[in-house]
């Protein structure tokens, strides 16, 4: 049976972000809604126009959805997919952005990310992009507002970033309404920029995989950083007694399963760190670890052996670790 993600515009991380935050504190408050098949949570100054930020961020998750969902016929990235031609399509500033980033992405990691990769999600029932295989980040071309595909059946699948883009969306409107320090969540993604109420900076905490009661393997600081996890713990499922999670490696158009239970990353933006966790998990603690000291990325693998989870961490990520 498969475990259908059906309704989400990102798959969640498999492990759980988790502010460390005490949110009955009296000096900050709490507001929240529901956001690509999950939510998305604010933690503000208790003087902030509560109303005017909630309106706000929800006009964000439905812009992102409206333009990048690819469960939504009516969506951007549907059209595009919808379109089997070699033929230049404009697109907007967002989506753009987006579409750089991932293939700026895809190119560092050398398509362990890889946005056309939709087909393969949609296989293994965890999207609803059809297709026979991936064509590869190298047939989509950005120009000037506009994109078209070298290869006529390419699609693409910005699960794995827009979520990220969606977080730094909210908190540019956080800004723009005045709000100087804060924590947004969303999905399981996190992001902080400034101070705690009580002058400590914002922490987040990664959890541990396969604990129960839950645990917390480290908790980090966040000031103007973003941390996102990318896991095999919450979306999966079996076929033919095997089971299996939503992570696709690119290359061998195959679930992963190298061992990693998940992958943390901290950057400087959301979008970054969402998309740097998917290929990180992709190519194993090994190559992705030394990518990740190579690169000056902050990253922290969890592997399962034969004696539970391993943590290994770059020398980047060791610096926000506050236990």
């Amino acid at each position: 049976m498969i475990l259908n993600r059906r309704n989400l515009l990102v798959g969640t991380g498999g492990a759980l972000l988790s502010s460390v935050l005490p949110t009955w504190a009296a000096e900050t408050q709490v507001i929240g809604g529901p956001a690509f098949g999950s939510w998305w949570r604010a933690v503000l100054p208790a003087t902030t126009d509560a109303h005017e930020i909630k309106a706000a961020i929800e006009t964000v998750v439905e812009s992102v959805d409206d333009a990048m969902s690819p469960f939504k016929k009516s969506s951007a990235i549907s059209r595009l997919n919808g379109a089997r031609d070699t033929n230049w399509h404009p697109v907007s500033g967002g989506v753009s952005k987006v579409i750089t980033e991932g293939l700026r992405i895809a190119q560092l990691t050398n398509g362990a990310f890889d946005p056309t990769v939709g087909p393969i999600v949609g296989r293994y029932g965890f999207g609803p992009i059809t297709g026979s295989s991936v064509t590869g980040y190298l047939s989509i071309q950005l120009g000037e507002g506009k994109l078209r595909k070298i290869t006529p059946d390419a699609s693409l699948d910005l699960c794995g970033i827009a979520k990220g883009y969606a977080l730094d969306r909210m908190a540019d409107v956080l800004i723009t309404c005045g709000v100087n320090s804060f924590l947004l969540e969303a999905g399981g993604e996190v992001l902080a920029i400034g101070f705690h109420p009580n002058g400590r900076q914002w922490q987040a905490a990664i959890e541990t995989p396969d604990t129960s009661p839950r645990t917390f393997q480290r908790i980090v600081k966040l000031d103007g950083m973003a941390l996102a996890t990318s896991g095999d713990a919450v979306n999966g499922g079996q076929e033919g007694g095997v089971s299996f999670n939503h992570i696709i490696n690119p290359h061998t158009e195959l679930p992963v399963a190298n061992g990693v239970a998940s992958v943390s990353v901290i950057a400087k933006t959301a979008m970054e760190a969402d998309a740097l966790a998917t290929a990180l998990m992709v190519m194993g603690s090994e190559r992705g670890l030394a990518l990740a000291e190579q690169e000056g990325i902050a990253a922290m693998f969890l592997t399962r052996g034969t004696s539970g989870i391993s943590e290994y961490m770059s020398g980047q990520f060791a610096r926000y670790v506050v236990v």
